[in-house]
């Protein structure tokens, strides 16, 4: 049974009378209602559905049904078929949702209008929307001038109209984008600015969005992807990244617009640390080396240096064993325990002749893990920490044997 949408030709109405047609059960145990007639916008055209009251029953979910209808979901005592019953529309939501569809209309014709750039798809989420859009050469300064022009119809207060029209009439029109749909056409025109096909809610003026900002841009599937937000959610976006630089700039005792300054000399001081930093982890390690050889006895002609350390790092164990495999006849079978497992570094000089791969390989076996890497140097390890010591002795034996 088609349901008359009274949304088509008021997005502001909230409060409907109605006849229940039907009552059904859902799977999940709700209760599917339809109507002669309703208020509540069906999920679809990229905006979400509405939600709201039926009697004394939670409109949770609006879908679209076969033949023309709106499959109502509903929690809690649904109405009976046959019965008259109110409805009401949630308005923060309602008015959230035409501000971001009509500031997607509104930002979409102006990447037309700019750049010869359509939007090929559009998505309304939680708390962002996102426009896939048709434009070369992307850039910040591009997708801000576009913005800046939304905002200047936004702040225009244009008027916003509906035209319910026929194929004909449509065909006058300087339509934005083509549609694939037959017969009658709702298309909302925004006064001087654009005219475009559309089942959505809208505001009556462009005032009503308040403001258009953009988020962010990246390249996506050969287009240019454009989270952006409007009205409430544009001021909700704007708090949440105003406290997010204040305290960034309290960090570092700076203004909130010096933060980002402060942030990029602290990085600059970061990076001449950690290279100091590793200068002197090099050093330590060589040292290090150095006092585990003069304790280390040579097996033939190579010192075989086999130890277990607890809770030591990749890359320190990584950089001990480079530093004993420095020294002329050397092999370094090294390894850690960590929370996670185990650790295995390999390493041998070059005038060693052992597979530090095969050698790490089988060790990992044990470890039940996995490991590899080239016939010099190789690391691995695995979840079984109590089988480390095992796996470093049984690899220094291959070695002696």
């Amino acid at each position: 049974m088609t349901t008359e949408r009274l949304y088509y030709a008021d997005s502001h109405l909230t409060e409907f009378d109605a006849l229940v047609t039907s009552v059904a059960p859902a799977a999940d145990g709700r209760a599917v209602v339809t109507l002669d007639r309703t208020a509540f916008y069906p999920t679809g055209g990229g905006q979400p559905t509405d939600t709201g009251a039926l009697g004394g029953a939670r409109v949770v979910e609006c879908v679209e049904a076969e033949e023309g209808g709106v499959l109502h979901f509903v929690e809690g005592e649904a109405p009976q078929a046959g019965a008259r019953v109110r409805g009401a529309v949630d308005w923060p939501r309602r008015l959230d949702h035409m501000q971001q569809h009509t500031g997607q209309h509104i930002l979409s014709q102006a990447f037309v209008e700019l750049f010869g750039a359509q939007t090929r798809s559009f998505r309304m989420m939680a708390d962002a929307s996102e426009v896939d859009v048709d434009l070369a050469d992307p850039s910040d300064e591009r997708v801000e001038r576009a913005v800046d022009r939304a905002n200047e119809i936004v702040w225009g207060d244009r008027r916003v109209r509906v035209h319910n029209v026929t194929p004909e009439e449509a065909a006058r029109m300087p339509l934005r984008k083509d549609t694939a749909r037959e017969g009658s056409l709702r298309v909302i025109e925004i006064e001087g600015f654009d005219f475009s096909p559309c089942g959505g809610t809208h505001a009556r003026h462009t005032g009503e969005v308040g403001l258009v900002a953009a988020r962010q841009w990246e390249r996506a599937k050969g287009l240019v992807r454009v989270t952006f937000v409007a009205g409430r959610r544009a001021l909700e976006d704007y708090r949440r990244a105003n406290r997010t630089a204040r305290s960034v700039a309290a960090l570092f005792s700076a203004a909130r617009d010096e933060a980002a300054d402060a942030a990029a000399r602290l990085q600059e001081e970061n990076k001449l640390l950690q290279r100091r930093l590793r200068a002197a982890e090099e050093l330590a390690a060589h040292a290090e080396a150095r006092e585990i050889l003069e304790a280390s006895e040579a097996a033939g002609s190579v010192k075989v240096v086999a130890r277990a350390f607890e809770g030591r790092d990749a890359e320190s164990l990584r950089r001990l064993a480079a530093a004993l495999a420095a020294h002329a006849g050397v092999v370094a079978l090294l390894g850690a325990r960590e929370d996670a497992g185990a650790r295995l570094v390999f390493a041998r000089s070059a005038d060693a002749a052992a597979d530090m791969n095969a050698l790490m390989r089988e060790a990992c076996q044990l470890l039940e893990g996995r490991g590899g890497g080239r016939p010099d140097m190789a690391q691995g390890g695995g979840p079984r920490a109590d089988k480390l010591s095992e796996a470093i002795e049984a690899a220094a034996r291959k070695l002696q044997g």
